[in-house]
């Protein structure tokens, strides 16, 4: 359902655009660094609207392998502490939790 949400937004949105586009088709100047020429607006914010669009395409891919690749070292971690033999859970160290004596058991040892 959230993917019909996004497709109908993109609709409304290229709908929006397609019509300020055919609205807006006189010529205007365009100024490069090394010269300039004269294009039809129409042409000039559908070109805005692409080179946008292949930025945040860009930026998302970016993060999309980022998270991919992240997600891939989590899961390796998990499945080594899975395959880790249980014998590292009997060698752990009794710590002394706040006001418990480091000296004093659990009071059931050896009674």
């Amino acid at each position: 359902m959230k993917g019909q949400w996004g497709l109908v937004v993109a609709l409304i949105f290229a709908l929006i655009i397609a019509v300020f586009s055919v609205v807006n088709v006189d010529p205007v100047q365009v100024n490069y660094v090394f010269g300039t020429s004269d294009w039809p607006l129409v042409l000039v914010i559908l070109g805005s609207v692409l080179m946008g669009a292949i930025l945040v395409l860009g930026f998302g891919m970016v993060k999309y392998y980022r998270l991919k690749r992240e997600l891939r070292k989590l899961q390796k971690e998990n499945e080594k502490l899975k395959t880790e033999p249980a014998s590292n859970e009997s060698k752990a160290v009794h710590t002394p939790l706040d006001g418990e004596a480091a000296d004093e058991g659990t009071g059931t040892e050896g009674e």
